[in-house]
Parts: C-alpha cells; sequence; structure tokens
C-alpha cells in the first residue's frame, strides 16, 4: 500500500509501503526518513518581508522578535498592548540613554538584541549601586520600586524590546525620537 496522498518529494513523507505483508508486522525501517539531510525541492522558509512595526494589541500575534527589533529605528514604538502586558521596540542612538526612571507598580524586562550598554539600578535616585554591562542577547530584569537607567555606550544604535505588566505607554505609543518621547510624557 503506497502514500497517494503526498505525489511530491518531501522529506518527511515518501511513497513506500509503511505495512510488510509478509510479517504481518510494521516496517519501521523508513525511519529515520532516508531522505533526510537532502535538501528539499521548495525553499524552507518564505523570503523575508519587513515587518509592518505598529501596535498590533490587544489582537493575538506572532512575530519574529529579534527580526523586528533589529528592523525598528523608532527611539520607542509599542508593537503590542494588552490589557495587562506591554511589548514594546526602542532604538537608543550611540551615546544616548534611556533616561532615569522608576516604575512604581510593575515590573519591567528588557532583552537586548543588537548594541552594547550599561544598565544602573538602585533603590534611591541619587544612589545606583547595581550597574552592569550588557550586549546582544542579554536580558535585564527591573523590579518594580527600582530607579534604573540604561545607556547606549557602542558606536550603533542599541535595539532592545521592553515588556510591561501592566501597559507602561499608551496603546498605539509611537516616538520617532527621545525629543518626542520626552515632550509626550511633558504634558
Amino acid at each position: 500500500m503506497n502514500n497517494y496522498y503526498r505525489q511530491y518529494p518531501c522529506p518527511y513523507y515518501h511513497n513506500r509501503p509503511v505495512f510488510n505483508p509478509y510479517n504481518m508486522y510494521y516496517d519501521y525501517s523508513l525511519y529515520p526518513n532516508p531522505n533526510c539531510g537532502t535538501s528539499p525541492t521548495y525553499p524552507p522558509y518564505p523570503p523575508k518581508q519587513p515587518i509592518k512595526l505598529k501596535d498590533y494589541g490587544p489582537c493575538p500575534y506572532v512575530v519574529n522578535i529579534e527580526e523586528a527589533t533589529k528592523q525598528n529605528d523608532y527611539y520607542r514604538i509599542a508593537l503590542w498592548t494588552g490589557e495587562y502586558l506591554q511589548l514594546t521596540l526602542m532604538s537608543i542612538n550611540a551615546g544616548d540613554e534611556i533616561g532615569l526612571e522608576i516604575h512604581t507598580d510593575h515590573d519591567q524586562f528588557i532583552r537586548i538584541e543588537e548594541g552594547q550598554g550599561i544598565v544602573m539600578m538602585g533603590d534611591r535616585k541619587d544612589q545606583l549601586d547595581f550597574q552592569a554591562n550588557v550586549y546582544d542577547d542579554y536580558a535585564i530584569l527591573i523590579p518594580a520600586g527600582k530607579w534604573h537607567n540604561l545607556i547606549n555606550t557602542g558606536c550603533t544604535p542599541l535595539k532592545l524590546y521592553s515588556i510591561y505588566a501592566p501597559p507602561e505607554h499608551p496603546r498605539g505609543t509611537v516616538h520617532e525620537t527621545k525629543k518626542d518621547a520626552e515632550k509626550h510624557y511633558e504634558c
């Protein structure tokens, strides 16, 4: 009995019998598939398309977060805002910083995708006694009530994403530059 449903070349399915009628046992000799390791006749991934950066929340959403973060050139943009969680992308220019801030009622998660910097945290605004150098693939966990700042110490933009729970910024937030962000929060 052959597999007539998959008539095209595929590394996982092929037209060979799995049932052996002579000894009435299933023939598992086909596994692992002998075609594994050969390149398929179709491209394994669709060609990369630029990701449209906008706030997709609160609808279900799936994204390659590394690609979206590296593609982002805005100082800050909300990529997904729900009722209890928010994902923002940031691009901090060389020598610039997020700025000293505190979130009294929620924790924050930051992941660096590209660039390097220094993160500082402390219990008081004038006493940031925790410092760490951060690079690609580093995660920063900021407890509620901690003063913190992240400074780009590299020569290229620092690309990161940040998760707030609950959301910190209004749904659809887009700040093209740090000055735009500062103007927005002065009001």
